[in-house]
Parts: C-alpha cells; sequence; structure tokens
C-alpha cells in the first residue's frame, strides 16, 4: 500500500466514554439518485447502508452488523415525528471505503434512539 492510501485506524474508530465499545463504519450503498444542491458543504453522498463492526472491549469480542440508515430515519421519523441524523456525507470523510469516526454519531444517531445497537 502506498503511503497516500494510508488511514490511520485511529481516524476510522470510535469510542463511548468508558471505552467499553470500539465501533467501525463501512459504506456499503449509497443513493446514486440523490443530488445535494447545496454548494456550501461540498460534494457530499447520501448514505443508504452502513455496515457496523463492533468490539466489546472486556470480552474482544466482534460483532458485525448491517444497517438500512434509510429505513431507521424512516421508522424514527414514524415513530418519534422528527429524525435527528444527517444522512448526508461529504466525500472527502470516508477513506478506504470507511466513514471516519467524527461522523459516526451523526449516522446513528436514530438507531440508538430506538434501540437497535445493542452497545450497552
Amino acid at each position: 500500500m502506498s503511503y497516500d492510501r494510508f488511514v490511520d485506524e485511529r481516524l476510522l474508530t470510535s469510542r463511548d466514554a468508558l471505552n467499553t465499545v470500539q465501533i467501525k463504519i463501512k459504506l456499503l450503498e449509497i443513493d446514486e439518485n440523490a443530488r445535494d444542491f447545496s454548494q456550501r458543504f461540498g460534494h457530499r453522498v447520501l448514505v443508504k447502508k452502513i455496515l457496523l463492526t463492533i468490539k466489546y472491549s472486556k470480552t474482544e469480542e466482534i460483532e458485525e452488523k448491517e444497517l438500512d440508515v434509510e429505513e431507521v430515519e424512516k421508522r424514527m421519523k414514524k415513530e418519534r415525528l422528527f429524525s435527528s441524523s444527517n444522512r448526508w456525507i461529504s466525500s472527502t470523510e470516508i477513506k478506504n471505503g470507511y466513514i471516519v469516526a467524527s461522523r459516526h454519531l451523526d449516522l446513528l444517531a436514530d438507531a440508538a434512539a430506538l434501540d437497535i445497537l445493542p452497545l450497552s
């Protein structure tokens, strides 16, 4: 792998406050038909599906879960009347098919609110 394609693992991994859970998110599917008309944020893509890799620090257990972010957002709007997620991701925040850790909370907010994610 050349140096220009090297991405530090710490950039892609997010952790909870007590460092009991580590999460990486791989981008599986984007909405090709979605158009971002806002020039202010640059080129962005609309995320449809992601693959969560969850590592529990105490047991070293690794769990993978595919998450349809679009479906979670629809369910959140139906059950709670609002959605807190932002599925638009800048193309600069995607590194080797993974989404940088600073954007994880935006993508997972609705799933956490609906108790879809096993993060406890």
